[in-house]
């Protein structure tokens, strides 16, 4: 009994203490609603193509006149060596990719997010240049993920506490 009324206590405290989860209401929800109204704005280069890519894959495809808001993303992408042997040859890069991105509300122009996400990736330099670039190209593809998935989880937040 003891257990029970124990039980019944924690879940009235649980319950008050305001936590809600941040995709309720599924696809029909404030949070989805928001994201599905953002409008990527285009983004310079390759890596630009595969952001744009990533976040339209994630936020729903807002065309024109339809979305409320619009991202606009600028991104800095790095490799610098720092693995060095006493030949002067590189054994190891890292490539960084920096995104700083806002939100603007489409109708005022009013910037009502401004932030940051970046993400970097170790790559070993090899003897076959091909197999360098190729491990190069595969970094910057999953950075662009995983820094994707920073700004969607940003968005979101932002798109809960609205």
């Amino acid at each position: 009994m003891k257990r029970l009324i124990a039980l019944v206590i924690f879940s009235l405290i649980l319950s008050a203490c305001g936590l809600r989860p941040l995709y309720s209401g599924g696809s029909k929800g404030a949070v989805a609603s928001t994201l599905g109204s953002i409008a990527v704005e285009p983004i310079q280069g390759k890596n630009g193509w595969l952001m744009s890519n990533a976040l339209n894959d994630r936020l729903g495809l807002a065309q024109g006149d339809d979305s409320r808001f619009r991202l606009v993303v600028t991104l800095d992408d790095q490799i610098e060596g720092f693995g060095v042997r006493a030949d002067d040859t590189v054994t190891r890069e890292r490539r960084t990719l920096r995104a700083r991105y806002q939100l603007i509300i489409r109708s005022t122009g009013e910037t009502v997010l401004d932030a940051t996400a970046g993400a970097d990736a170790g790559i070993d330099v090899v003897s076959s240049e091909y197999a360098t670039i190729a491990s190069e190209n595969t970094a910057l593809e999953n950075l662009t993920q995983r820094v994707a998935d920073q700004i969607v989880t940003r968005l979101s937040l932002y798109a809960g506490g609205e």
